[in-house]
């Protein structure tokens, strides 16, 4: 949706809202600002233009008190119903101190254009974000190299692990990495940067790696996908995770378009890992064009769907992404990586690094292997069955929890390893490491890419 049309009702309005139809008490004395912003964000019809504009003109408070008293009108364009709810009788029922009491306990922050902590890549370029409530540290954004990857929930086993060793190799050459928090590419891109920002914390070195940075079409305190709960804990506590959506409101199919500009916003470079033909990746292209945000792609097979849009980006002239190296390259950060630090993988589906001396290897040959493996990724439980130990050797003990979920996710047929995270429930980095521990104990194989449940007399 365009900076300028307003928004479908917010769904959240209802909850800040007093019972009945008399009017919210008044906010205590000494109320911040940041209140009446995330107030102003909070009421129907209100897109990002009009709040960017309002408050150029006004301070918050201001502006919410010309709203409950009738001197601003809802935007031109309003979607509201005829005959719904007078604008300032809505002002007047919103209780702007039950709405900040939430922030405060849930740990958001809130910021808008001019205000400390909202992000200058932002503030240029078209369809500026107006109101942004965050979760975690937004200031990781200013003075690091930003790099949005993004790709399609409808990902190959293949695509899962280039994303997520490009978020991995990225993070830990400084960069914050950018993405959506969605199934697939997204998910992939976060887990890897979250394993390089918990080996740069436990290196003990101030300051080493970068971070990740998740945009949500949801409010940051609801969790959407649900499979990605640990995925957004872990997010929230090493990076940020930032949306326009008030707190309280679901993800509704018309905020992704939106969300997906923010997210090019934020990035000095947009990487696309796998898509389509069509779908979400290409508003965020679209996006980044009309920033002059230089776009890459990651080269895949002819013969796959979802490398169509990526090869057709290619042949329309965007960088190709074969490494993180290639991405540093494009942004000016020359030989940061040094010699790729891997380590041999498990597993017959893994395929060691071809890069040269001095750049990552080849994304396309790389498997989830070094120390971006996914065994310390960013799901608690997957920490709690690694320290444990004692499942790692083909025929050890019975399964965990987590692997006889993953065994009961797994039918006759072969099944891919987005099949199996959703008929699981758990994150991805969490099904990764119990397929590696089912194959070892024998109870699965898996070959290319796709897994069934190992024949009785299979070794």
């Amino acid at each position: 949706m365009g900076a300028g049309t307003g928004a479908p009702m917010s769904t959240s309005i209802s909850t800040w809202t007093s019972a009945g139809r008399g009017p919210a008490p008044e906010a205590a004395p000494g109320t911040p600002p940041a209140a009446y912003a995330a107030a102003l964000a909070c009421l129907p019809a209100v897109g990002p233009g009009w709040l960017v504009d309002v408050l150029a003109q006004h301070s918050p408070k201001t502006a919410w008190d010309m709203v409950r008293s009738g001197e601003l009108s809802r935007p031109a364009r309003s979607r509201l119903s005829p005959g719904g709810p007078d604008w300032a009788e809505t002002a007047q029922r919103l209780d702007v101190g039950s709405l900040w009491a939430h922030c405060q306990r849930r740990g958001i922050s809130v910021t808008w254009p001019g205000a400390p902590g909202y992000p200058s890549a932002l503030l240029s370029g078209p369809s500026p974000a107006g109101v942004l409530f965050a979760s975690g540290d937004l200031g990781l954004l200013e003075g690091r190299p930003c790099v949005a990857m993004i790709g399609t929930r409808r990902c190959t086993p293949e695509g899962r692990e280039v994303a997520y060793q490009l978020g991995y190799d990225l993070c830990a050459a400084g960069a914050v990495v950018v993405s959506g928090l969605a199934l697939g590419i997204d998910g992939a891109t976060h887990a890897g940067a979250l394993a390089a920002a918990r080996d740069a914390g436990a290196s003990e070195v101030p300051g080493a790696g970068g971070s990740t940075v998740g945009v949500a079409a949801s409010g940051v305190d609801v969790i959407y996908p649900p499979q990605h709960a640990a995925l957004w804990g872990e997010v929230a506590r090493l990076g940020a995770i930032v949306s326009e959506t008030p707190p309280g409101s679901p993800a509704q199919a018309w905020r992704f378009p939106s969300r997906n500009r923010i997210i090019a916003g934020l990035a000095q470079m947009v990487v696309v890992v796998e898509c389509h033909a069509s779908g979400g990746s290409w508003h965020t292209v679209e996006a980044a064009v009309r920033r002059g945000i230089e776009v890459g792609a990651v080269p895949g097979s002819v013969q796959s769907p979802a490398s169509v849009g990526t090869n057709t980006l290619l042949h329309e002239g965007a960088t190709p992404v074969r490494g993180a190296q290639d991405v540093l390259d494009a942004l000016g950060i020359f030989d940061q990586l040094g010699q790729p630090r891997r380590r041999a993988g498990t597993g017959t589906r893994r395929r060691a690094g071809s890069g040269n001396a001095g750049r990552a290897p080849v994304a396309g040959n790389g498997g989830l292997t070094g120390r971006g493996n996914p065994a310390g990724g960013g799901d608690p439980t997957v920490r709690a069955n690694s320290a444990g130990g004692g499942n790692s050797a083909r025929g050890a003990g019975p399964a965990g929890p987590l692997e006889g979920r993953v065994l009961a996710a797994v039918s006759g047929r072969p099944l891919c390893l987005e099949e199996i995270v959703e008929r699981s429930g758990l994150p991805v980095t969490a099904v990764v490491v119990a397929l590696e521990r089912l194959e070892e104990q024998g109870a699965l194989r898996g070959e290319a890419g796709w897994w069934a449940r190992a024949r009785p007399n299979a070794r």
